[in-house]
């Protein structure tokens, strides 16, 4: 059963989308609809449905503004309007199909088997990602696990010299030159590295032990391998020197 959720500033029109599709097809169960595309965007945001057939047309908010402030997309989005000449920006949009109303029988149908195959790549993909988190959590040679970029990357604790902080984002350096950039606050990061190989020697900044090549004393800075000069703060000297 596709669990689906409906967002129409129309009362009618809701209302007869919502008939629509149940009974033109035995595979939707509408779970809530909505007139307001901001109490839409509350209840989405903790509530994530298998679709959401989503109206173009309304004065609040339009549906491709309403989709640029879902903040978080896991589930296929379906366009239904009256007018023909969204449909291409609504597949820009990141929709997977468009409806025109009123609905035609044989076009839900194939809506349907759209949102089938959205539905089962995401939890695939899912599905694998778990797998591979286990994986490495049980091996006795446990790889750092980060996700970005739509991707699950494994790393080894001497692949990475240091991280930075950013604001709400961090940069992790690695040795062969290359950058990566996390959406995850330098704190989040310290949590994911093993404790007995890095070590937070500043606010800003998280070194791997094992890539110091020289602590200058006098300056506050150490020096690691690929001569990246940190600074050390004074609030974690002591305990860095008790590390070393």
């Amino acid at each position: 059963m596709i669990n689906a959720v409906i967002v129409d500033d129309e009362i009618k029109a809701l209302q007869s989308l919502s008939w629509e599709l149940t009974n033109f097809s035995d595979e939707i169960d509408v779970n809530a609809s909505f007139t307001d595309p901001y109490e839409a965007l509350n209840y989405l945001e903790s509530n994530p449905p298998d679709c959401l057939f989503l109206d173009i047309e309304m004065p609040k908010m339009d549906g491709f503004q309403f989709i640029q402030k879902l903040k978080n997309k896991t589930f296929p989005v379906v366009i239904t309007t009256a007018y023909n000449q969204y449909a291409i920006k609504a597949l820009k949009n990141e929709a997977i199909d468009y409806l025109l109303k009123p609905i035609d029988t044989d076009d839900l149908k194939d809506t349907i088997v759209k949102i089938k195959k959205y539905n089962k790549r995401n939890y695939t993909a899912e599905k694998l990602e778990d797998i591979l988190v286990n994986f490495n959590a049980n091996t006795s040679h446990k790889k750092i696990t980060f996700n970005t970029d739509g991707k699950l990357l494994f790393l080894d604790s001497e692949e990475i010299l240091y991280a930075e902080s950013d604001g709400n984002y961090s940069t992790i350096y690695l040795t062969d030159g290359q950058k990566l950039v996390l959406t995850k606050k330098l704190k989040e990061v310290n949590d994911l590295l093993p404790k007995d190989s890095f070590f937070r020697i500043h606010n800003s900044y998280i070194i791997n032990l094992q890539k110091i090549k020289e602590f200058l004393k006098t300056d506050g800075y150490v020096v690691l391998t690929s001569n990246h000069k940190i600074p050390v703060s004074r609030q974690k000297k002591s305990d860095f020197l008790d590390m070393i």
